[in-house]
């Protein structure tokens, strides 16, 4: 797969790229699936995505990022994807076979949405602790959680001839979903 170029900037860091290789992973996503990005930015996520799904939706609130998700994409080479502007949980189509939230913005209602739909994978990326909290509990109420996984990336940097790191924040994912059975990729998790 090609690198993901993001030439235009969204004032909100893209998902990194090692986020988005575990994201991909947990998402499993094939070429019929219908693949929902809620909060897509600038568009690094919905842009792999359109890479492996047949049909990709990606929500933005904010005119501005929505373009700067639609120049992304252009950049990258990226067609056929719909990008809606609207604040979730309006504009989220009723057919979605996955769907990833970036942020928490209201996230609670987007996964309500998410299970009336009957959303088969649904993935949520957090990197505040309560909110992480907050989230994982409204995850189990709605009988969403299969897994959430913490990790952190560090990047090598020289340092006095050698190679130290720099820490990234950690990052709290979500993995679930409104179908019965394990989420493709999982490796046993939390469980329903």
């Amino acid at each position: 797969m090609p690198r993901v170029e993001l030439p235009h900037d969204a004032k909100a860091g893209p998902t990194k790229s090692e986020v988005r290789a575990v994201l991909l992973g947990k998402l499993a996503l094939g070429p019929s699936d219908h693949f929902v990005e809620v909060g897509s930015c600038t568009g690094a996520v919905t842009i792999e995505a359109a890479r492996r799904a047949g049909r990709v939706t990606a929500i933005e609130r904010k005119e501005s990022r929505a373009e700067t998700t639609r120049k992304n994409l252009a950049a990258n080479g990226v067609d056929g994807v719909e990008v809606r502007v609207a604040e979730a949980p309006e504009g989220l189509p009723d057919d979605a076979d996955a769907l990833f939230l970036g942020g928490s913005r209201n996230y609670e209602a987007v996964l309500d949405h998410a299970v009336e739909a009957g959303v088969e994978t649904v993935v949520m990326n957090v990197s505040r602790l309560e909110v992480a909290g907050a989230a994982t509990e409204a995850f189990r109420e709605r009988d969403l959680l299969d897994d959430v996984v913490q990790f952190q990336v560090s990047h090598g940097y020289e340092l006095a001839g050698a190679t130290s790191f720099d820490s990234e924040n950690p990052v709290y994912m979500l993995v679930g979903g409104a179908s019965d059975g394990p989420v493709a990729g999982d490796a046993g998790g939390a469980g329903r």
